[in-house]
């Protein structure tokens, strides 16, 4: 691959508390070879003019933004379940209708343009939860891990990386209910065999790794987490969970097993530094505690929290206890890692009722260099030598930036703001188009073909 170099107007480095003018930035074979500031801190100089073989990024350039959470299958969703009453549970059985309609084709479109989607949005990497494995009665495809394969193609398309989190799903409540209806297609008997179809999946491409999930404490008995856990361990492998999401998961949890369902997870090794827990909305003062001393990382998806009145977790008092933050975009009623950076702060104003507990400079590394970590892409997410070379520039003369200082853009700009996007040293995204793939009229066909 051929050297490339960039001159951002404005660019956010590592370990700086705003953005820096002037910076000269250079990559071969997929990765960052010089970040140069030029000008120091400041407004842009006129020394510039001579780099004419530089591409120039007007605007604030940003590393690679992640996103740690998807279900991809629920962007079908989007404008179809918002009106009305209800809860979490009512919303779940329309996306089990969704759920039910897919196979390896048709997921496969729907996914490519979800993650061309993201891609415009300016995020590099994602972490797709998968829990969709075989046919709608439950029996296996000719190769086991179709639906797995279908979202690697996907995300290779629209040119994103991808952790594909491949989760066990193997009961329907706490007390081992069997899977009935939508969900059969979801469970492979036991953690065991969970393991054995996994294990028989290697991605095609450098974008892609495999990662486990523990789908919930409904979803694994409790004597087969440590499976799960296990398998992850034993490959060095991201694990992700969902984790207290609704006050109903807890109730069930002390009444099967005596404990809330973070207690459990600690008590069969599922906790630690290669975990994530998602949501962690409704956590106790003891499990905030068991999360942060393991070092588990909280991925906090606001948008998909509120949209299904899921409630505000304690993002600050997670932070303090030691919980690395990362986001996810969850259910994409919203693609917008932005919004979702800023909602952990604006959701801790509304539950605090006080102002302050992020500075702009920590949701930078929450959509950053964290959440390619929780994703096991521990060399992305940084402007810097030797990281991978993702880089995302957002325009600051929109109707929503202009005027905006740079370091006041994460808190005014949305995913309609990104202008151009990097990914491993190549460009996916110009001047707000997706060099691949018509991202409407995909995500237009495909979600007709499964709503229809």
């Amino acid at each position: 691959m051929t050297a490339t170099r960039w001159l951002a107007e404005y660019a956010w480095l590592p370990d700086r508390s705003e953005p820096t003018a002037d910076v000269l930035i250079e990559a071969q074979d997929g990765r960052f070879t010089a970040v140069t500031p030029l000008a120091g801190a400041g407004a842009p100089t006129a020394g510039v003019e001579v780099l004419t073989d530089a591409v120039r990024l007007p605007g604030l350039t940003l590393p690679g933004l992640a996103n740690a959470h998807s279900h991809a299958f629920h962007r079908a969703l989007r404008g179809r379940t918002h009106g009305g009453r209800g809860d979490f549970w009512t919303w779940r059985d329309q996306m089990y209708a969704v759920a039910a309609r897919l196979d390896p084709d048709s997921y496969l479109a729907l996914a490519r343009a979800t993650y061309a989607e993201m891609a415009l949005a300016g995020i590099t990497s994602v972490g797709e939860f998968h829990y969709l494995h075989h046919t709608p009665d439950g029996t296996a495809y000719d190769d086991p891990n179709a639906m797995s394969a279908a979202l690697v193609e996907a995300a290779a398309h629209a040119g994103v990386r991808i952790t594909l989190l491949d989760a066990c799903y193997l009961t329907a409540s706490v007390d081992g209910g069997p899977l009935t209806g939508p969900q059969v297609r979801f469970g492979d008997g036991d953690a065991a065999r969970w393991a054995e179809r996994v294990a028989a999946f290697t991605p095609e491409g450098g974008h892609a790794r495999v990662g486990a999930a523990v789908h919930s404490v409904r979803a694994v008995p409790a004597e087969q987490l440590g499976t799960v856990a296990s398998w992850a361990r034993e490959r060095d492998a991201p694990l992700h969970v969902h984790l207290s999401e609704q006050p109903a998961e807890n109730d069930a949890c002390r009444a099967v097993h005596g404990c809330t369902p973070t207690r459990l997870l600690a008590d069969r090794a599922v906790l630690g530094p290669a975990t994530t827990a998602v949501h962690a909305t409704h956590p106790t003062s003891a499990d905030l505690a068991l999360l942060g001393e393991s070092r588990t990382g909280v991925c906090l998806c606001p948008t998909t929290e509120r949209d299904l009145a899921d409630g505000i977790g304690p993002a600050r008092r997670m932070a303090d206890a030691g919980s690395p933050l990362s986001l996810g975009s969850d259910s994409h009623a919203v693609i917008d890692i932005f919004e979702e950076a800023r909602a952990v702060e604006l959701d801790e104003r509304l539950r605090t009722r006080r102002r302050g507990h992020f500075t702009a400079a920590r949701l930078v590394d929450a959509a950053t260099v964290a959440g390619h970590a929780a994703l096991g892409w521990t060399d992305a997410g940084r402007l810097a030598v030797g990281a991978r070379a993702d880089l995302v520039t957002v325009r600051l003369d929109s109707a929503r930036t202009a005027g905006v200082p740079p370091v006041g853009a994460f808190f005014a700009a949305t995913a309609a703001d990104v202008a151009h996007v990097v990914v491993d040293g190549r460009t996916v995204v110009a001047d707000g188009r997706h060099l691949a793939v018509d991202v409407p009229a995909e995500l237009q066909a495909a979600i007709t073909e499964v709503t229809a």
